[in-house]
């Protein structure tokens, strides 16, 4: 059995709400595992899920809001900042690490779709984080976004709009948002019919407003996750399919890792890894398996 208990701690900017997840009965200090879930997301629609499935398998773990979303502080709200992002997750490490219930020297990281790439840019800039679990992991660089979004044009038409929103913020406080789901909205930040975040008994949760803020896309988009995969070197997990989001993202990230690193190959779309089975237990017993022999 699992205990939840709601939380709260400090971040620069805001003070941040999660749910620690605990097994009952543990006889002292826990290895603990931060969970990140996907861009736009709160903890409810699949770090919540990943956090309990560690628990249940004998380790802490603590999912959360991050800054300006769902229950936690922080404004603008629902702003996709990957800087701001990575910030708060050294936050989480901090309040997990100084948690009576873990042992501060075995901390690790779990990243759903682009948590995985919050999570990578924490743990290499973190020596605390001592071991990684990437599911379903979004990996890009900067030839994988002009693929994914429109070519060269497409990356520099969002980021152009991206400076203009940024700076009508700066100088009104107004958040030009765009939907972040929407098949009918060339706009959205994913513009195309998915179940997941459009079904209220998946993604779709009341703390959940299908926003996104057309300023992120500048931060977004100048993310390079095989640079940061190129100072990892804690031991490092992918979970992924050749049906999921980029899985030559994936490949490229894994050859640019430096330390310990297993790929765990398996089938499932993207969205199933959010909340479907077997891929959530697939991805859960292989993580579990993957901390328990490196913290």
């Amino acid at each position: 059995m699992t205990s939840q208990k709601k939380i709260s701690f400090p971040a620069d900017e805001a003070t941040l709400v999660g749910n620690l997840f605990l097994p009952d009965g543990a006889d002292g200090p826990l290895p603990g595992v931060v969970v990140a879930g996907t861009w736009t997301s709160v903890k409810e629609m699949m770090a919540d899920r990943y956090a309990e499935r560690l628990a249940d398998r004998g380790l802490a773990a603590l999912s959360f809001d991050f800054t300006g979303f769902g229950e936690s502080g922080g404004e603008p709200r629902d702003f996709e900042s990957p800087e701001l992002k990575i910030r708060d997750l050294r936050h989480a490490v901090s309040y997990l690490a100084e948690h009576p219930a873990v042992d501060g020297d075995r901390i690790g990281a779990l990243g759903v779709c682009a948590g995985a790439m919050y999570v990578s840019a924490e743990a290499s800039e973190d020596e605390r984080v001592r071991s990684l679990a990437l599911v379903a992991p979004w990996l890009h660089d900067a030839e994988i976004c002009a693929a994914s979004y429109g070519g060269d044009e497409g990356v520099a038409a969002r980021i152009n709009a991206s400076v203009q929103a940024r700076a009508r913020y700066d100088e009104t406080g107004e958040v030009e948002y765009v939907p972040a789901v929407d098949a009918a909205d060339p706009r959205a930040a994913m513009p195309m019919d998915i179940g997941f975040y459009l079904d209220p008994e998946r993604g779709n949760v009341p703390a959940w407003p299908n926003r996104f803020a057309v300023m992120a896309w500048e931060g977004w988009l100048t993310l390079d996750s095989s640079a940061i995969a190129a100072d990892l070197t804690v031991p490092t997990l992918l979970v992924h399919s050749e049906e999921g989001a980029l899985p030559d993202g994936a490949r490229r990230f894994y050859a640019a890792l430096t330390g310990p690193k297993e790929f765990l190959w398996t089938e499932g779309t993207q969205f199933d890894f959010y909340d479907q089975e077997p891929q959530v237990t697939i991805a859960a017993d292989a993580a579990s398996t993957h901390f328990s022999a490196t913290l």
